[in-house]
C-alpha cells in the first residue's frame, strides 16, 4: 500500500513539472495581447486640459449619405494633407449636417472674414492652404474664444505656448486674440510640428493634444500613422482630425446638403493710428463718434477699455469712415481721452466762438477752466526716460534682466554695446525707463518754458501765440490785456548735510534732481560726509501785475526770450510719423510743423526735428 501511495505521489509530480512550462507560457501570451493594458495606460496618460470636444453618436446601418460618395470626394478635396476616410469622418460629417447645422452656417459666413489672411500667411510660410480649416474647429473662427483652460484666440493657444511664439500678453492686450500675429505664431508652430513627424494627420493631432502625447502613443501602439495609434490617443484627439477631414468637406460640398451662408461676413474698412501713453478708449469712441463694437472687432486684442501710461507704438484700428474726421478733430478727440497738458484738478474745455475766432491760428485752441489761481500753479505729468544701472548678479541672463525692468533685449544690447548675450557677474549695465515727471503747466497754445519762465494768464499767451503766428515786418498793432505776470527766479539756499542722508533723500526733500546737486556742488561722486554744506537752488514766484501794451513785434520778441534756450533734436526713424514724434514728446503736429517749416504731413527718415518746447 505504501509503495502504490508513493508510486501515484511521484506519478503526480512528473505530470506537474510536464504541464508547468506550458501554462506559463499561456499566461505571457494573455499579457503580450490583452487589450485592457493599453487601455488603461491610455487613460492614465490622459491629458485632462485638453479643450472638450463634441462627442456624435455612431452611424447606424443606413447612414443618410452613401460611404461611396464620401469616399469619391475626399480623394478629389486631398492635396497635401490625407483625406482618410473612416467611420468617425463620416459620423462628423453627418453631424454638421443634421445637428450642428447653425454652426455650419456660421462658419460659412465667417470665412470671407478670415480666409483671405490664413490664406496670404500660409502661402508665406509654404504651408499647405487647406489648413485655414483649422481653425474652425479651434475656435469656430472666433477671435475672442478662451477655453476652460484659458486657452485664446482663432488658433487657441495656451498662454505659454503664446508667449513662446512671440504673443504679448499683460492685463490690457493680449495678441492670441490679434488674428494676424496669431495666425503667423499658428503656422510657425504647425510647421514645426510638422518637422518633427514628417506626417501632417500626425502634426494635426500634435497641435490638439501636443507633440509629448503623441509620441507616447506611437512607442506603445509602435505605430507611425495616425490611424495606427488612433485607439492609444486620448478620446478628444482621436476625434479631432476626423472633425477637420468632416470641415473641409462642408466648406466645399455643404451647399449639396441644403446648407447655405445667409448673412455673409466682410473685414470692416480700416486705417490705422499709433498711441503713445495713456488712452481711454469709451471716451475716444464718443468723440470721434465711432461704434465701439466695431473698434473691438477690429482690435480684439484689446482687453480693457482703456491702455496705460506706459503704452508705446501700439497701433489702433479705426474704421475709414471716421478717419478723416479724426485726422481734422485729432487735437480735441485725443485731449479729451488722454491725459496731455490736463494738471489734476483741472479740466480741458473749448474756448467759446468768439475767444475761438479771435485765436483762429493758435496752435492749441484750449484753455484751462474751473481752477483757482493755485490750482493753475499745479502739477502736470510728462514722461521722460530715466537712465539707471544694475549689477549683474550670479545667475542673471539678458533675458531675465529685460523681464525685470520691462524692455526689449535688443535695447539691453544697444545701451551698452553688447554684440553676444553672455554676461558677467558684476558687469555693470545702463538701461533706461520711463518715469513721470512733474512740470507746472506754465502756458497754453503749444509755448512751454522750462527754466525761468514768464508766466501770464491764458487768454494773454494765446494773444501772444496770435501774434507769433500772425505778426509780419514791423506792424505796430496793440494787444491791451490787462493781466498779471509770474516771474519764476532762482533763490540760492545752503543745506547741512545731516546724519543718514544722501543726496537722493536730498534731492526729493528739495525736489531737484541729483544731477543738478552734483553741478551745483561739484560733486563727482556720490558720496557726502555729516555737516558739509550743499548749495540748493530753488524756483521762487514773483508776480508783478502789468498791462500788455505792446506791438506784435515786441511780444514776439518777449516770447522768443522767454524760450529755453538749449535746443532739442529728434531724429526721424522708420515709420516715425508727425502724429508718434508729438504723442513722444507731448507737442502739437503744428507746432512740430511750424518749428522745423514743414508744409505738408510727410517726413523722412534721417530729418532732425527740433522738439524743443
Amino acid at each position: 500500500m505504501r509503495i502504490s501511495k508513493r508510486v501515484l505521489w511521484l506519478g503526480a509530480v512528473c505530470v506537474g513539472l510536464w504541464d508547468s512550462p506550458v501554462m506559463a507560457t499561456i499566461q505571457r501570451e494573455k499579457l503580450e495581447i490583452g487589450p485592457d493594458t493599453l487601455g488603461i495606460a491610455a487613460e492614465a496618460d490622459e491629458n485632462t486640459d485638453i479643450p472638450a470636444l463634441p462627442t456624435v453618436e455612431e452611424i447606424g446601418l443606413t447612414p443618410a449619405i452613401p460611404e461611396e460618395l464620401l469616399r469619391e470626394r475626399f480623394a478629389k478635396l486631398e492635396k497635401s494633407i490625407p483625406l482618410t476616410y473612416h467611420k468617425s469622418s463620416h459620423e462628423f460629417v453627418e453631424y454638421f449636417i443634421y445637428k450642428k447645422t447653425n454652426f455650419t452656417i456660421s462658419m460659412m459666413e465667417k470665412m470671407p472674414l478670415y480666409f483671405p489672411l490664413f490664406e496670404k500667411t500660409l502661402q508665406k510660410y509654404g504651408l499647405p492652404t487647406e489648413l485655414k480649416y483649422l481653425s474652425m474647429i479651434e475656435s469656430g473662427l472666433n477671435p475672442r474664444a478662451l477655453s476652460r483652460v484659458r486657452a485664446g484666440g482663432l488658433w487657441q493657444f495656451m498662454p505659454a505656448t503664446g508667449r513662446e511664439f512671440g504673443l504679448y500678453q499683460d492685463s490690457y492686450i493680449d495678441e492670441r486674440f490679434e488674428p494676424v500675429k496669431a495666425t503667423e505664431a499658428a503656422c510657425r508652430y504647425l510647421k514645426q510640428l510638422y518637422n518633427i513627424f514628417g506626417d501632417w494627420e500626425l502634426a494635426l493631432a500634435s497641435y490638439n493634444t501636443g507633440p509629448g502625447n503623441v509620441k507616447r502613443a506611437m512607442r506603445r501602439s509602435h505605430g507611425t500613422t495616425f490611424w495606427t495609434i488612433y485607439n492609444v490617443l486620448p478620446k478628444e484627439t482621436r476625434s479631432y482630425v476626423p472633425q477637420y477631414v468632416a470641415m473641409n468637406y462642408m466648406m466645399n460640398y455643404g451647399n449639396d446638403h441644403g446648407v447655405y451662408a445667409q448673412n455673409t461676413e466682410y473685414q470692416i474698412p480700416n486705417d490705422t493710428i499709433h498711441v503713445n501713453g495713456y488712452i481711454n478708449l469709451t471716451t475716444f469712441c464718443e468723440q470721434s463718434g465711432i461704434d465701439f463694437e466695431e473698434l473691438s472687432k477690429l482690435n480684439p486684442q484689446l482687453t480693457k477699455t482703456t491702455l496705460p501710461d506706459q503704452t508705446r507704438d501700439f497701433v489702433l484700428k479705426v474704421p475709414s469712415v471716421k478717419y478723416t474726421y479724426l485726422v481734422s478733430n485729432r487735437n480735441f478727440i485725443m485731449d479729451s481721452c488722454t491725459r496731455r497738458f490736463l494738471p489734476s484738478g483741472l479740466a480741458l474745455a473749448r474756448l467759446d466762438s468768439s475767444k475761438a475766432d479771435s485765436f483762429r491760428n493758435a496752435a492749441f485752441p484750449y484753455a484751462y477752466v474751473e481752477g483757482d489761481d493755485d490750482a493753475y500753479d499745479g502739477a502736470t505729468t510728462k514722461i521722460k526716460s530715466k537712465r539707471s544701472s544694475h549689477t549683474v548678479k550670479r545667475g542673471e541672463t539678458l533675458q531675465s534682466i529685460s523681464r525685470k525692468y520691462n524692455v526689449q533685449i535688443a535695447e539691453l544690447k544697444r545701451w551698452n554695446h553688447i554684440r553676444k548675450s553672455a554676461l558677467k557677474r558684476g558687469q555693470r549695465l545702463v538701461y533706461y525707463k520711463d518715469v513721470k515727471v512733474t512740470v507746472r503747466p506754465a502756458q497754453i497754445a503749444s509755448v512751454r518754458n522750462e527754466r525761468q519762465p514768464a508766466k501770464v494768464d491764458t487768454l494773454a499767451k494765446s494773444a501772444l501765440a496770435y501774434a507769433d503766428t500772425e505778426a509780419e515786418g514791423d506792424s505796430e498793432e496793440l494787444l491791451e490785456i490787462a493781466s498779471t505776470v509770474t516771474k519764476t527766479k532762482q533763490k540760492k539756499s545752503a543745506h547741512i548735510v545731516k546724519r543718514g542722508e544722501t543726496l537722493e533723500s536730498i534731492s526729493k526733500k528739495y525736489h531737484v534732481e541729483i544731477a543738478e546737486l552734483r553741478k551745483w556742488n561739484n560733486i563727482r561722486r556720490s558720496a557726502i560726509r555729516k555737516g558739509q554744506s550743499l548749495v540748493v537752488y530753488k524756483d521762487v514766484k514773483v508776480t508783478v501785475p502789468v498791462t500788455i501794451a505792446a506791438s506784435a513785434k515786441s511780444a514776439k520778441e518777449e516770447e522768443r526770450k522767454s524760450r529755453h534756450i538749449k535746443m532739442r533734436y529728434h531724429t526721424v526713424q522708420q515709420g516715425d510719423t508727425l502724429w508718434n514724434i508729438s504723442q513722444r514728446y507731448g507737442l502739437p503736429i503744428d507746432y512740430l510743423k511750424r518749428a522745423n517749416k514743414i508744409r505738408g504731413n510727410e517726413i523722412k527718415p534721417g530729418m532732425k526735428l527740433i522738439v524743443s518746447s
